[in-house]
């Protein structure tokens, strides 16, 4: 099994092109099961979780070849399965965003439990309502089976903001008879972008970017030329790593929106960046001071959905926590596994009291050490990688694929800041 070894103690410095986001690619890539015309996608990264995105469609009819570095055109003209191999469901979460377009094009969806990062409980309650109210039937045995003679517009109210259950109503939904009404939708940006992909298709959805859509149901959709967005949780990550070691970097291709609910968040523990257009820049001698909350009173930093501070960063915002000065209570509220990886950030020397599965108390500055680790998922395997790089001596981090089912290229990429960090 591969694995990286890192050798810490240098702080990172360079220039650095974010890469598209995976959450975005993943959803567009189901959404081209939509149209028997072809769809280009840009901006698509190049890793793990893409790969069998695309193993999936091709394994349902689809086709896909990839025309430029990060360019794929998708193809689905006929459609000649709607079950989801379980190989490639066991692998990725995602693979189930293929029941809302399999419902729409064919009536019928089977899926196998969908596998992914294990950070706890993540039900799929909300996805079973969401294509019910639509006018799917369901049946549980060894799969999850769908069919539908039709699907009808509905006022729907999700029972939670779930990101992948929002965007499977969606695609389902822009084929439906009639008017849908989505309350309590997510409204992430990749789920925006998921609805411009589908509007350049032909679509009818008000209230992109609002927890409240609208989506006038169409007889087809035609093809489109898509780019995805720039990946935040990337961005956040590289801030996290330079500002954790001491370093600078400049970031290029940002959404400058899409980083405000963590510039909130970074800022509690003095770390500060400013933008120009599409390029970040954090500079070096960063305060990393914990700025308390008035009355002198230990802050909270809270994941939430958007515009909340991103789960998919608490990882990373806890490892840079323990690099600087004071305490911080981190609240993680949305998967009760998640934060258990701390106790290797403790291994290599962190100060960190976890309270509950949701809570930890970090005080810092800590002096880390190198130690072997283990990634248990996408972002805790990228905090692993952080903390390795602040650390003194070497570590060995393995299970990297799961660093690699989401982050492009990371080691050539990290390598070029002046990370020294190898695959062996």
């Amino acid at each position: 099994m591969n694995q990286y070894s890192v050798r810490g103690g240098n702080p990172i410095s360079g220039t650095i092109r974010v890469s598209g986001n995976k959450n975005a690619a993943l959803p567009c890539i189901a959404a081209a099961l939509l149209s028997v015309d072809p769809i280009i996608l840009r901006n698509i990264p190049d890793i793990e979780d893409v790969h069998v995105m695309l193993d999936v469609f091709c394994a349902l009819g689809g086709q896909a070849r990839q025309e430029g570095p990060g360019v794929w055109r998708l193809c689905a003209s006929s459609i000649t399965s709607s079950i989801i191999p379980a190989e490639y469901a066991e692998k990725i979460r995602a693979s189930i965003l293929f029941a809302g377009p399999l419902l729409a094009r064919t009536g019928s969806a089977v899926l196998p439990p969908p596998g992914g990062d294990v950070i706890g409980r993540r039900r799929l309650d909300t996805h079973f309502l969401a294509l019910t109210e639509l006018g799917a039937e369901l049946s549980v045995n060894e799969y999850y089976q769908f069919s539908a003679a039709h699907l009808r517009g509905e006022d729907i109210f999700l029972d939670e903001a779930s990101v992948t259950a929002t965007e499977n109503a969606i695609m389902a939904a822009v084929l439906a008879k009639g008017r849908t009404i989505l309350s309590n939708a997510a409204s992430e940006p990749h789920c925006q972008d998921l609805c411009r992909m589908l509007i350049e298709m032909g679509a009818k959805i008000q209230g992109t970017g609002s927890n409240i859509l609208t989506i006038d149901g169409v007889d087809k959709l035609g093809g489109c030329d898509f780019e995805i967005g720039a990946d935040y949780m990337e961005v956040g990550s590289l801030l996290g790593l330079a500002a954790a070691t001491r370093g600078e970097i400049i970031i290029t291709g940002i959404k400058p929106r899409d980083i405000r609910p963590a510039k909130i968040s970074f800022g509690k523990l003095g770390v500060v960046w400013e933008h120009s257009g599409t390029t970040l820049c954090l500079a070096k001698n960063q305060s990393l001071k914990v700025n308390h909350d008035l009355g002198g009173m230990i802050p909270k930093i809270d994941d939430a959905p958007w515009p909340g501070f991103p789960p998919d960063l608490t990882s990373i915002i806890t490892v840079l926590a323990t690099q600087v000065e004071g305490t911080v209570l981190i609240h993680e509220k949305m998967f009760e596994s998640r934060m258990y990886f701390v106790d290797m950030l403790i291994g290599m020397g962190a100060r960190i009291v976890l309270c509950d599965p949701h809570r930890a108390v970090v005080s810092g500055p800590a002096k880390l050490s190198g130690s072997v680790l283990t990634s248990p998922d996408v972002r805790a395997g990228m905090a692993m990688v952080i903390a390795a790089l602040c650390a003194e001596g070497k570590s060995l981090i393995r299970n990297v694929y799961q660093i690699e089912r989401g982050y492009e290229n990371i080691v050539p990429r990290l390598s070029a800041l002046g990370a020294d960090i190898e695959k062996c």
